[in-house]
């Protein structure tokens, strides 16, 4: 059995009704870029909006002003087209593969196929107290944030700006 120094924040995804996990360094980082987006004004604002974890969704390369996404026109997160279709962000159930051992994805997860987004891992909301404490005593800090983990699913962004 290995060891691990390495901090992972994790919490109940109400879209998957089950455990996230993810890196807590690179999760508070992509949050903060998603605050960012969900808090711009306008189009000009979201385009601007410095993205390192994620990319940006109501960027040039996606919405140019000259096809009604002016940059002076009220933006609103939830109008996005890969927000609307939940392709952005993307699933936070994912993260798991990379930040578990695999022995416990084996044991405590379930992989789920989606048509349009990949695979995640289902893991039971009930197995919480057994991994959280299998993960403790490999090394690893672990820290319960739904929130933090339904923001980087995509959940509550936002809705249309009063």
């Amino acid at each position: 059995m290995t060891t691990q120094h390495q901090h992972l924040v994790y919490g109940h995804t109400r879209a998957h009704n089950c455990l996230a996990f993810a890196d807590a360094a690179t999760a508070t980082a992509t949050a903060a870029e998603i605050r960012a987006l969900a808090a711009a004004q306008t189009w000009g604002e979201a385009r601007q909006v410095q993205m390192t974890h994620l990319w940006n969704p109501a960027g040039p390369e996606y919405h140019e002003p000259e096809d009604g996404y002016a940059d002076d026109k009220p933006f609103d997160i939830t109008t996005v087209g890969a927000v609307e279709d939940g392709t952005w962000p993307s699933m936070v159930t994912k993260r798991a593969f990379t930040v578990l051992p695999q022995d416990l994805q084996d044991r405590y997860g379930k992989r789920q196929v989606t048509v349009h987004d990949g695979d995640y891992l289902e893991i039971a909301v009930a197995s919480e107290g057994e991994l959280v404490a299998e993960l403790r005593a490999r090394g690893y800090e672990v820290t319960r944030d739904d929130a933090l983990i339904n923001l980087l699913d995509g959940v509550d962004l936002g809705s249309p700006a009063a």
